[in-house]
């Protein structure tokens, strides 16, 4: 028997159950496939669980320095096994929590794998979702007006480089180590590279990152690059740049791996207990069942329009499987987009350069818009404004004076181009900068923002005074 819905979701990660819900609301009659558990990986594998490790290295860490506080501790220890079981709890807890939102939007879920089927007696076009359970025979068929794919993404390996998430990791591995790994090389120094590399530092690990361009964090702003490359070898973090892995010569044995990498014409070998694979992310779709469809793909993400439908207009995709910033909340706003669009209610496209980007390693760093290069590139007069976190009072009280913010403007007119930042909690500040972007406001407007005094939410005004040369507490 098929069951008819007004839209099936393919995929309960952040983007496909905030989708659900927000149809729920609409009073569309909503069904999710999902094989694993509701939240998928940013919940129970990526963001949250991470986050929480990167807490409990962040305590350590002001536990081991807390004689700079006047804080005199003569007996303290790392209890990995505790810091999992709190990581868990957290998870656990987020966990419940999305399945109570679901059960209240009154929206069915399906356990198992979805496919997409061809046109055939269940519908003439292509959408119809077959769902096979395990340990069942029959398949359940959804018969949906609209479908959304929402199946997000799995980390990238390297050929050569047999990941075993035991000596040779993922992310995935990497969150349910049993123990803090005496040393480690983490192959990728993007976002997720250097948060495990902050991570681990802060819990006694030896590291080295591996990055095969000419900086870290080559997603950001130069500065911010610069920034976090003194940050990580001031934490110890030996990071080679430029680096580019031959995993064929990787050797694997009970007490570690040995790995070589070419570095400036030369091979280099390199020995560690584990090794962190960190170079990307590629699309879930795989016997996803895309060839029944017209749907296109552009190696392997699915193409959508500005409204996140597919070649066939009734099909939407979001969140990681279809690239672009494959960030937790951009695709909660891509699923809501989508859903709203569906019921005919006219959304505004997203602007990409309008979309936060945090990395929360020690320090943190933080960014909307365009980099300096970038905004140079696309032809603009650009003039900058560039803060110290020394200079604001409580950094100093925090006990965290590293990074600055940097504001990118238009000369021409004063338009807020940009902002990056690294230092203290950073990834709080930058959406009082996403909001200026949103309202296209101009530096002077953020500096005549009145913020309170002590924050650290003040380097905003003075960075936004510095554009001009008028910061108040600059030496």
């Amino acid at each position: 028997m098929a069951l008819e819905y007004d839209l099936v979701i393919v995929g309960a990660g952040t983007g496909g159950y905030v989708a659900a819900i927000r149809a729920s609301q609409l009073g569309l009659k909503t069904a999710i496939v999902e094989r694993g558990k509701l939240g998928g990986t940013c919940l129970h594998e990526g963001c949250i669980p991470s986050k929480a490790l990167l807490r409990s290295a962040e305590v350590y860490h002001t536990i081991r320095h807390a004689g700079g506080f006047g804080v005199d501790v003569s007996e303290y220890s790392l209890n990995f096994p505790a810091v999992q079981d709190r990581k868990e709890k957290i998870v656990d807890q987020l966990h419940k929590g999305v399945q109570h939102l679901i059960k209240k939007g009154k929206i069915d879920v399906y356990e198992g794998y979805g496919r997409i089927m061809g046109p055939s007696i269940f519908s003439p076009r292509a959408g119809t979702i077959s769902v096979e359970h395990d340990g069942e025979e029959e398949n359940t068929m959804l018969v949906p007006k609209f479908v959304m794919i929402a199946t997000g993404s799995r980390a990238k390996t390297l050929p050569g480089l047999p990941v075993d998430e035991d000596r040779i990791m993922t992310s995935t591995g990497a969150l349910v180590l049993s123990e803090v790994p005496e040393s480690i090389t983490i192959v990728g120094g993007g976002v997720i590279g250097i948060e495990w590399a902050s991570m681990l530092a802060d819990f006694g690990s030896k590291v080295t990152v591996l990055e095969y361009l000419d900086r870290i964090l080559p997603g950001e702003d130069a500065d911010i690059s610069k920034e976090m490359l003194r940050a990580m070898k001031k934490k110890g973090v030996k990071v080679h740049t430029g680096a580019k892995v031959n995993g064929a010569d990787t050797k694997i044995e009970t007490n570690g791996v040995t790995l070589s990498y070419e570095h400036k014409g030369k091979t280099v070998t390199i020995e560690s207990e584990r090794v962190l694979v960190s170079v990307g992310r590629e699309a879930n779709t795989g016997d996803l069942g895309l060839g029944n469809t017209e749907i296109q793909t552009d190696h392997g993400f699915i193409q959508v329009n500005e409204h996140y439908q597919t070649a066939e207009e009734h099909i939407y995709a979001i969140g990681d499987v279809i690239g672009g910033l494959q960030l937790a909340h951009v695709a909660s706003h891509e699923g809501i987009h989508a859903v709203e669009h569906m019921a005919e209610l006219s959304p505004e496209p997203m602007q990409e350069s309008l979309i936060p980007k945090c990395t929360y390693s020690a320090p943190e760093v933080a960014s909307v818009g365009l980099t300096e290069e970038e905004a140079k590139n696309q032809g603009y007069q650009v003039k900058t404004g560039k803060f110290s976190f020394k200079a604001i009072g409580k950094a100093l009280v925090f006990g965290d004076t590293s990074g600055f913010v940097k504001f990118v403007t238009d000369e021409n007119n004063d338009d807020l181009l940009g902002v990056h930042m690294i230092g203290p909690h950073v990834t709080e500040l930058i959406s009082e900068a996403a909001l200026a972007r949103v309202l296209d406001a101009a530096h002077w407007e953020v500096a005549s923002t009145i913020h309170p005094h002590p924050s650290l939410s003040e380097i905003m005004g003075e960075a936004a005074l510095a554009v001009d040369g008028n910061e108040i507490h600059g030496g």
